[in-house]
């Protein structure tokens, strides 16, 4: 059973930066695909970021395109979003998700993941 664990959430002023990190466990990293969403107060969850185990392309939402940076230590089995110049609009739970779907890419549509975690509250504020 595949598992994952965010940590690294927190409060920081606007400008800021955090670095999460998602654990993973019960599979290995190099054949599947690990997206991170955020769901902030009263909006759907949307997807921020993900990271193809199999070639290591990745996406990133047009708002935080340059500021966010995914990475990946699969011998560690862990991703990282590396968040900077953070805004106040950026605040939200952030989660990471892994698919059952193998092969090159990653996914930006939250439907095609299939495990979660728990989430970690990231909180921008001055």
């Amino acid at each position: 059973q595949a598992q994952l664990v965010e940590s690294g959430g927190g409060l920081v002023q606007p400008g800021g930066s955090l670095r999460l990190s998602c654990a993973a466990s019960g599979f290995t990293l190099d054949y599947y695909a690990i997206g991170w969403f955020r769901q902030a107060p009263g909006k759907e969850r949307e997807g921020v970021s993900c990271i193809s185990g199999v070639d290591g392309s990745t996406y990133y939402a047009d708002s935080v395109k340059g500021r966010f940076t995914i990475s990946s230590d699969n011998a560690k089995n862990t991703v990282y979003l590396e968040m900077n110049s953070l805004k106040l609009e950026d605040t939200a739970v952030y989660y990471c998700a892994t698919t059952t779907i193998t092969g090159y890419g990653c996914y930006a549509e939250r439907n095609l993941y299939d495990y979660w975690g728990q989430g970690t509250q990231v909180t921008v504020s001055s």
